[in-house]
């Protein structure tokens, strides 16, 4: 129950920290600066979570994390569904927090939906929008994989090079899907978003997920052929 427990609150933190930024300095293309703050600041929630819950349930806070490790044999079926629930409900609580905090101090909120993913980036294009997530999460994934596996030796800096490379994708896929890489994170928000937010996130469930598996399967097999 603790690595459920830990995962709830590390996926909440992420949406609140991530999010929240978003929503306070928004993602124009036309302001960079505001693009750079979003991405540090995903970025260095899992830099903070891995050395705060990683210990005690891996820090996924991601799906598709969890799904990456699943499929390599990192974990069973009970506590892959286990962290899924928790990494949901954690984002859900995480936008309720977001919630409370801009509407009752009447903050705009400069995103117009919660920090919620969406496809205006790529015109509209499902398709193009499914392309991008699962680029950006089968990197993601793959860097995950490669560092935390048992020959890596990257020690205590696994959590900074993993935070880092989440930096990385947002800085791209900020201004075409706004960067999910994490069903959870695209959940909450677009729950309390509703509208275009909701009826593009199975774009945001399916491409994180599709990437994450092609990035174990891929990983599985270097990993093979090297040994």
């Amino acid at each position: 129950m603790k690595k459920y427990i830990a995962e709830f609150i590390g996926t909440c933190v992420l949406v609140v920290m991530g999010c929240g930024t978003a929503m306070l300095v928004g993602c124009d293309a036309a302001n960079g600066s505001g693009y750079l703050l979003t991405a540090l600041a995903f970025g260095l929630t899992i830099v903070g979570m891995a050395y705060c819950v990683g210990n005690i349930s891996g820090c996924h806070i991601n799906p598709a994390v969890s799904l990456g490790v699943f499929m390599s044999g990192g974990m069973d079926g009970k506590d892959f569904c286990c962290y899924v629930v928790s990494q949901i409900l954690g984002a859900i609580a995480g936008t309720g927090i977001l919630a409370a905090i801009f509407n009752l101090g009447a903050v705009p909120d400069m995103t117009g939906g919660y920090g919620s993913n969406g496809l205006a980036g790529v015109s509209g294009s499902a398709v193009a929008g499914l392309l991008v997530e699962i680029v950006l999460t089968f990197i993601f994934v793959m860097t995950i994989l490669g560092v935390t596996s048992k020959k890596a030796g990257h020690g205590s800096f696994g959590g900074l090079i993993i935070g880092l490379t989440l930096t990385l994708v947002h800085i791209l896929g900020i201004g075409l899907t706004g960067t999910s890489v994490n069903p959870a994170r695209s959940i909450g928000p677009a729950l309390f978003a509703g509208g275009d937010a909701l009826s593009s996130l199975w774009v945001f469930i399916v491409g994180p997920l599709a990437g994450a598996a092609i990035a174990a399967l891929v990983y599985k097999a270097l990993e093979a052929e090297k040994k």
